[in-house]
C-alpha cells in the first residue's frame, strides 16, 4: 500500500434519511442465479440485462421475473451498455471491454492500452456514431480488494475513448477511482463517478471548454458507483454506502494509519453500510431526486436504470435485481 493523503471536503451530514427527504417505496427483488449484478440496463425490448459474478450474461424480464441466460464472459462482468441493435458492452474485470452480440458472439474489443494490459474496466457507454466512452477504476488494486484503493486513494483511475476505428486514447486520468459513465444527450460532455472523491466529474467533448475536466456534482454524501441517463433526461447515480467518517479522518493523515489498519483482520477494516440509496441531478449539477431506504431486503446499489418512473436497480452484493419506483409515481 502507499497512501496518498487527501483532505475530503467536509461531510455534509447527510448520511440517513430524514423525514424532510421522501424515501424510497419499498423494492421487490426478481432473484437471480448467482450473486453481484453490479450493473443493471435496459435493453431495447423493454428487458434488462445484468451480468453476475460467476461471468454470466442475464437478461431478466421485470414483468414475469423470468430469468435467460445470455452468455458468459469467462470473467467477471461489472459495468455494461445496452444498443439499440441488441448489442452488448460489458466491462469485465479479468478481460477487458467485450462485445456481445445477439446471436452470442463474444468479442474482446480492448484488453490493453499503450502495451499495458488494461485493468478494472469499470463503467461503459457507446454513442450512436460508434465512439465509446469507458472508465478503469485502479490501476493497482483487485475487485476483491477494491476497499484497498480507496484506503490508499491510488487515483489510478482512467476515462477513455475508443474510435471507430478501435484506436484508444486516455480522456482524463489520475481519477479517484473511475466509475460509473453516463454521455450527455448533446453529445456536449461525458461524465464519470470518481467513488474514491465523493464526486461526479465532466470532460467536455465539445464547445469552448473541449478537452478539459470539471466538476458537475462534488461533495456528495455517499460513495458513487454506476450511473444511468433516466427516460427523465436525469443523470441518475448509485450510493452504495454514506461516506465512512473513520475513512475521512484517516485520508488526510500520514499513510501509515492506513497500512497499519489495510494490515489488521477484514472485519476492524472500513465497510459499506446497508442502505438503498439513488441521487438525481441535471446536466447543470442540480440535484432533482435524492431516495433512500433501509437496507433490511437489499443494499450496497450499484447500478441504476430509470424508465417511466420505475427504478430498476443492480448491487454488487445481492442475488437479485430489485424494482422500485418514484414516489409520485405507480409501482412497477
Amino acid at each position: 500500500m502507499q497512501p496518498r493523503r487527501w483532505t475530503p471536503p467536509p461531510a455534509t451530514g447527510r448520511v440517513h434519511r430524514t423525514s424532510s427527504i421522501p424515501p424510497l417505496p419499498p423494492v421487490r427483488r426478481i432473484e437471480l442465479p448467482a450473486a453481484g449484478p453490479e450493473d443493471v440496463v435496459l435493453a431495447p425490448d423493454g428487458t434488462l440485462i445484468v451480468g453476475t459474478d460467476d461471468g454470466a450474461i442475464l437478461k431478466v424480464d421485470p414483468a414475469t421475473d423470468t430469468v435467460t441466460p445470455l452468455a458468459n464472459t469467462g470473467g467477471r462482468p461489472l459495468g455494461l451498455h445496452a444498443d439499440p441493435d441488441g448489442r452488448v458492452l460489458i466491462c469485465d474485470f479479468e478481460r477487458g471491454l467485450l462485445e456481445l452480440t445477439p446471436d452470442g458472439e463474444l468479442t474482446v474489443l480492448v484488453d490493453e492500452i499503450d502495451g499495458e494490459r488494461l485493468l478494472f474496466a469499470s463503467n461503459v457507454v457507446r454513442d450512436a456514431d460508434g465512439t465509446i466512452y469507458f472508465s478503469s477504476s485502479s490501476a493497482r488494486w483487485s475487485l476483491a480488494d477494491y476497499k484497498g484503493d480507496l484506503l490508499e486513494h491510488s487515483c489510478t483511475g482512467r476515462l477513455f475513448r475508443r474510435t471507430t476505428e478501435g484506436s484508444v486514447e486516455t480522456l482524463a486520468d489520475g481519477l479517484k477511482f473511475a466509475n460509473g459513465v453516463v454521455l450527455a444527450p448533446d453529445r456536449s460532455c461525458v461524465l464519470v463517478a470518481e467513488t474514491a472523491g465523493y464526486r461526479v466529474s465532466r470532460h467536455w467533448l465539445s464547445g469552448p471548454l473541449a478537452g478539459t475536466t470539471d466538476l458537475l456534482v462534488e461533495n456528495l454524501p455517499g460513495f458513487p458507483d454506476n450511473m444511468g441517463l433516466g427516460s427523465d433526461g436525469l443523470v441518475w447515480i448509485t450510493l452504495p454506502s454514506p461516506r465512512d467518517p473513520l475513512l475521512d479522518r484517516l485520508l488526510p493523515r500520514p499513510g501509515l494509519f492506513r497500512k497499519l489498519i489495510w494490515s489488521l483482520p477484514e472485519r476492524v477494516h472500513p465497510r459499506p453500510k446497508r442502505t438503498v440509496w439513488v441521487q438525481a441531478v441535471d446536466f447543470d449539477g442540480t440535484l432533482v431526486h435524492d431516495l433512500q431506504t433501509e437496507g433490511t431486503d437489499y443494499s450496497m446499489v450499484t447500478g441504476v436504470v430509470e424508465l417511466d418512473g420505475t427504478l430498476y436497480l443492480g448491487s454488487l452484493g445481492e442475488s437479485a435485481v430489485a424494482v422500485s419506483h418514484l414516489p409520485s409515481s405507480r409501482p412497477a
